[in-house]
Formats: structure tokens, sequence, C-alpha cells
């Protein structure tokens, strides 16, 4: 429901639902749309209870690696960063989140209007930059 009110506020530039790409799918689709970088903060990224828990363990979706595999090498990766937590960013199956972008001064009111809306996880994972079409993760 609350992704039907941010669809009609002005401030609300653009959004979609994290299912079947993943987060960096969804993102890019979005970064390719605004001719825009979006850049993601890794640590900011909310998962699921036991995500990583079992993503380390090596229980991840064959779908996650199938993702990657279409980005054509259009998100750019912090070094070091570990293949379970790549997976995770790639992975098709969420729990209904929608990915954002909207005016930045009016973030904050937004993020509120989402957890009001009972997501309590929601937060602010990064911003929208000038530049090439494109996502880049940083740790």
């Amino acid at each position: 429901r609350v992704g039907g009110e941010l669809g009609r506020l002005d401030h609300v530039h653009a959004m979609t639902d994290v299912t079947g790409f993943g987060l960096v799918g969804h993102a890019l689709e979005m970064a390719r749309g605004s001719g825009a970088t979006l850049v993601i903060h890794d640590p900011s990224v909310p998962a699921l209870a036991q995500a990583d828990a079992l993503a380390r363990q090596g229980f991840v979706t064959g779908a996650s690696g199938r993702n990657w595999a279409g980005l054509g090498g259009a998100v750019t990766l912090p070094e070091g960063l570990p293949g379970w937590r790549r997976d995770l960013l790639a992975d098709p199956q969420t729990s209904g989140g929608l990915l954002v972008a909207c005016a930045a001064g009016r973030a904050d009111e937004i993020l509120a209007r989402i957890r009001a809306a009972g997501c309590p996880l929601a937060g602010r994972i990064g911003t929208v930059e000038a530049g090439a079409a494109g996502v880049r993760i940083e740790a």
C-alpha cells in the first residue's frame, strides 16, 4: 500500500519492487532509466534476520549468479566484498522491498512514511550521482 501512496508524491522520482533481479538488477534499471549512477552503501542494505548466516554457508539461489551474469559489468563492487554478500545483493527472493528514488531533501520524510506503514527495516541505502548509467556498491 505504501508504494501506491508514494507514487503519487511529486518528490518521488522512481520506484520499483526488488524481486526477480535483486537489488542490484533493479538499481541498474533505475540508473539506466535516469542516465545516472546509483551509489549503494552496502552496510546500509537491510537483510532478513538469517540471510547473512545462510549465505555465508553457501545457501544462495542459482538466480543470484544468473542475475550477476546479466548485469554486463555495469555494477562496480568494492575490493574485498565477499562472494556471499555479492550473492545477496542479486538475490531475487525478497520480502517485497521497494527501491525508492526521491528528492534528497525529502528522503527523511519518505523514510518515515515507509516505516509508519509497517516497514521498520526501511532505510537510506545510497545516493544518486551524475555520471554514466550504472551502479557502484561501496563498503
